[in-house]
This record gives C-alpha cells, sequence and structure tokens, in this order.
C-alpha cells in the first residue's frame, strides 16, 4: 500500500517531498522530479509523471483520489478584455473562482482564500454567499497553476483579492506566499493581500508574516470604502466591531513593524461616498499616513441596489485627493462583461441562479 501524503503533495517544498518519497521506498531524487512536475510541468497526477517509474505510478489509480490534490475545472469564462474566469471544484464537493487579469508585460492571478465569505460586504456578491469554509494551502496554490494552464503565460503577480476574507485564513495564506515565493519562484513584492479589516488581527499577522517569511514585503491593501465609521458600518456590517480609528492605528503599527506601506482600497458608489466631502475627508483621515489609496468604480452585481459613479465623478474624486497630497490611482475594472471584476464572484456555472456548492 502507498504511504499517505502529510498534505496533498501541492504546497510541499522540495525537502518535504524528498523524505516522502523515501518513506515510499524511493530514492531522494525522485522528489526533485516530484518538484520540478508539480510545479514547473502542473502536473495533475502522479500517473502522468512517466519519468517516475511505472510500477509506483500505478498505484494510485485514475480515477480516484490522486496525492497531488489538484482541483478540476468545471467552468472557464473569457472577457472581451481577455479576462480569464475559473470555477474550480474541491474534492468535498464545493466550488472557488479565480480570475487571471492579462496586460501586455504581466499577468495578475486574483485568488479566493475561502469558499465564500462571512463580511457581508453589501457591495459585494460573494459577501451574499454566506461562508463555507476556508480554503487549504494546495487549494490557493492550484488557483494560480490552473490560470498558468489555461492562460499558457507565467503568472507574474498574485492578489489575494478573490472570495473570502484571508485574514480569517491567514496562516495558510502566509503558506501560500512562502510557497509561491519559494516553489514558483514569485518574489513577495509580486503578492498584495487584501483585507476589510478583522479586529485585533492585523498586529499578529504582521508578526506571524515575519516569523513565517523572514521579511513582509507584500503588499497588505486595506477596504476602506468610506472616510467615516458611520458609513462604513452601512457598507460594511462586520465594522461595527473594528472602528476605523482603532483600524488605522492597527495599520499605522503594521507599518512600523514591518517597512512596508499600506494600500488602502476605496469603491466608489455613485452618489453614496463619492462626493467631494468624501474625498475631503479620506485626505484628512489619512495626513501623514505612509500609504497609497486605489480607486475603484462599483462594479454592478445583481443583487446590488448600488450605481456605478461617472467617470467625470471618479476623476474629481482623485483630483481632489492628489490635491492633498496624497499618493492615489484609479484601478480599471477587468472582466465585467463576464462577472469577473472585484466584488462579483460568485461561483457561477452556466445558469446564472445556480450558484456553488456543486
Amino acid at each position: 500500500m502507498p504511504v499517505p501524503a502529510p498534505t496533498p503533495l501541492l504546497g510541499l517544498d522540495q525537502a518535504q517531498l524528498e523524505a516522502w518519497v523515501q518513506a515510499e521506498g524511493q530514492p531522494a531524487y525522485r522528489g526533485r522530479q516530484l518538484h520540478e512536475w508539480i510545479y514547473a510541468r502542473s502536473a495533475r497526477s502522479v500517473e502522468a509523471i512517466t519519468v517516475l517509474p511505472k510500477a509506483w505510478r500505478q498505484r494510485w489509480p485514475q480515477p480516484g483520489p490522486d496525492p497531488i490534490g489538484r482541483l478540476t475545472e468545471l467552468h472557464r469564462s473569457t472577457a472581451r478584455d481577455g479576462t480569464v474566469k475559473l470555477l474550480l471544484a474541491t474534492a468535498d464537493g464545493l466550488s472557488l473562482e479565480t480570475v487571471g487579469i492579462p496586460s501586455p508585460d504581466r499577468l495578475t492571478v486574483c485568488v479566493s482564500s475561502q469558499v465564500g465569505c462571512p463580511m457581508a460586504c453589501r457591495f459585494c456578491a460573494t459577501g451574499k454567499q454566506g461562508l463555507q469554509r476556508s480554503l487549504q494551502l494546495h487549494e490557493i496554490i492550484d488557483q494560480v497553476l490552473s490560470v498558468r494552464d489555461a492562460m499558457e503565460r507565467r503568472p507574474t503577480h498574485v492578489v489575494f483579492m478573490g472570495m473570502g476574507e484571508p485574514l480569517l485564513n491567514s496562516d495558510t495564506v502566509l503558506a501560500a506566499i512562502d510557497c509561491l515565493c519559494r516553489d514558483l519562484g514569485m518574489a513577495q513584492r509580486q503578492i498584495t493581500v487584501s483585507t476589510v479589516g478583522v479586529a485585533s488581527t492585523l498586529p499578529g499577522f504582521g508578526e506571524r508574516a515575519l516569523d513565517r517569511l523572514g521579511r513582509a514585503q507584500f503588499t497588505l491593501a486595506v477596504s476602506l470604502h468610506a472616510p467615516d465609521q458611520g458609513l462604513r458600518e452601512e457598507l460594511i456590517p462586520t465594522a461595527h466591531a473594528y472602528p476605523i480609528e482603532t483600524l488605522l492605528q492597527d495599520c499605522r503599527d503594521y507599518v512600523a513593524l514591518t517597512g512596508r506601506r499600506v494600500s488602502f482600497e476605496y469603491i466608489l458608489l455613485g452618489g453614496l461616498n463619492d462626493q467631494r466631502r468624501h474625498a475631503e475627508a479620506l485626505a484628512q483621515l489619512l495626513r501623514g499616513f505612509q500609504s497609497h489609496v486605489n480607486l475603484i468604480a462599483y462594479n454592478p452585481i445583481d443583487e446590488g441596489d448600488f450605481s456605478r459613479p461617472t467617470p467625470q465623478q471618479v476623476e474629481s474624486f482623485r483630483r481632489t485627493l492628489e490635491d492633498r497630497q496624497i499618493a492615489v490611482s484609479v484601478r480599471a475594472s477587468r472582466g465585467l462583461d463576464q462577472d469577473a471584476a472585484c466584488g462579483q464572484l460568485r461561483r457561477r456555472l452556466g445558469d446564472p441562479a445556480q450558484l456553488g456548492p456543486v
């Protein structure tokens, strides 16, 4: 009988793979072969790794569970701008979405950290599904490999901005960053972790990042979406437990600990949080902060009762911040026609009424 892998092989480093193959009675160099085929060649099964002995490969008959732990692609959609959205099935019958966002010089993978999301942001399709569970390490890494396979390009950047709240799965997210850098050759500066803010988690997250990774050079992006506590609670119900002043102090402490500036995400909702007074209040809130603001025009969802701001309103908001010496940029929405843009992920398979689990 084969020796069970300690976890799915996807996510293990070369030394761990060498230890596993040796427990299987194979020489250590088979672990190096496994590492190359899993991470460089996107092998989906041990049986497919033809450099391994045939008799050993056939100990895991197909179809059936394979120790590598790859997900199954259920659906693929491509937007007019070339953005690709994948619906992937997990081994326990759930589903998740990941998005590949191409440009001439980069390929960004927007990965999910949970199946669903518990934060219930009113403008987000994922938040309306609730949380089913957090993703495991191999399920996060698989998203990057699956986008690479689908788009036949090497990803240059990874953003934890898909389904879920990364700080509620922070140990696995840090393990995924470690794997992306160690086994897929990415740099921490190519990775962004986005959070809406979870009380009492941010200081410890910075410390654990330093412990796990040695340094925390990835970008932390904090979703504000409002310049004051009242409006923020209206948009993000869970914000009632995390006053905006406390959140910003935690961000300052994170900057002091890691030496990395924080990015702030701000979704502009037409007529609600996109007026000049909101921009002026946001500038005052962030005055003197080592930060950068990303403005995102609201991406419509079926269940939403918000409107998208006009381009003129977006530009006016940006200019107001810039005039007050706030570093700011406007993020272009990608994949809108396939519900692949920020806030639109909902695990949709064909019929819009059909949501995961599969």
